[in-house]
């Protein structure tokens, strides 16, 4: 049996009951060496197999082998099913047909961090990676522009990186085209973890953000704003409620 399980930030307070039994229950954990790393900590009892980053078929073809035997827990950061390994394990599963597969939701990034900033997904939202290595980036600038005309709010994973150390700074111009400079955004570091860090900033300062893979952002929509609240500025994306 393999549970294929988001584990939230990383942290035991983030990870849901779900996510824990499975791990707690599991014969061996298998994961990306950073993510297995943050499980290690809770669970330094249990037999770990970890591989790199780009070795995604390899880890879940190793979690399915040893799933015929074993009950295993292949986990992922924030929520299987968002940029996890649910979907790679489904398509692999068919040269498995023994083994029994559960998905185990975890708190995404957009969720746990947009917490830490206030409310800035309240309404409708979109979920937008910028890494280009599994999505063409031509495909990525098109959901950008339709973010955009559409006037949702927008949470962006893999804003940059080495290799795209200017991803980042083209989706802002190209969410320029159809939103105001000034439209309020956010990002979150280590969501969850040591040294949480967090700025609310517009959308034209946003394009000089020097952040990294570990940071998540925020765009906000047209009825984006900062409220101060006992001396703390939040991201807040009104709901339409009627207060008056």
């Amino acid at each position: 049996m393999i549970a294929v399980v988001g584990i939230g930030p990383g942290n035991l307070e983030q990870m849901t009951n779900e996510a824990e039994a499975a791990v707690s229950k599991a014969d061996l954990v298998v994961g990306y060496g950073k993510y297995v790393e943050l499980v290690r900590r809770h669970f330094p009892q249990k037999n770990f197999f970890e591989t790199g980053m780009m070795k995604e078929k390899e880890r879940c073809l190793h979690a399915l082998e040893e799933a015929e035997s074993k009950n295993v827990a292949l986990v992922c950061s924030g929520d299987s099913c968002v940029y996890g390994m649910a979907s790679l394990v489904m398509e692999l599963a068919e040269g498995f047909p023994q083994v029994e597969i559960e998905i185990i939701p975890g708190v995404t990034a957009a969720l746990s961090g947009g917490a830490i900033l206030g409310s800035p997904l309240t309404a409708d939202f979109i979920v937008l990676s910028l890494s280009d290595h599994l999505t063409p980036k031509e495909k990525i600038e098109k959901r950008l522009k339709a973010s955009s005309l559409g006037d949702l709010c927008v949470a962006i994973y893999n804003p940059m990186s080495r290799a795209r150390p200017d991803a980042l700074k083209n989706a802002c111009k190209i969410l320029l085209e159809d939103r105001d400079g000034g439209t309020v955004c956010g990002y979150v570091r280590n969501i969850g973890r040591e040294n949480t860090e967090y700025r609310i900033c517009t959308l034209e300062e946003m394009q000089n953000a020097e952040l990294d893979m570990f940071c998540t952002v925020f765009i906000g929509n047209s009825e984006t704003k900062t409220i101060e609240i006992n001396g703390r500025k939040y991201m807040l994306n009104p709901r339409g409620y009627k207060i008056d």
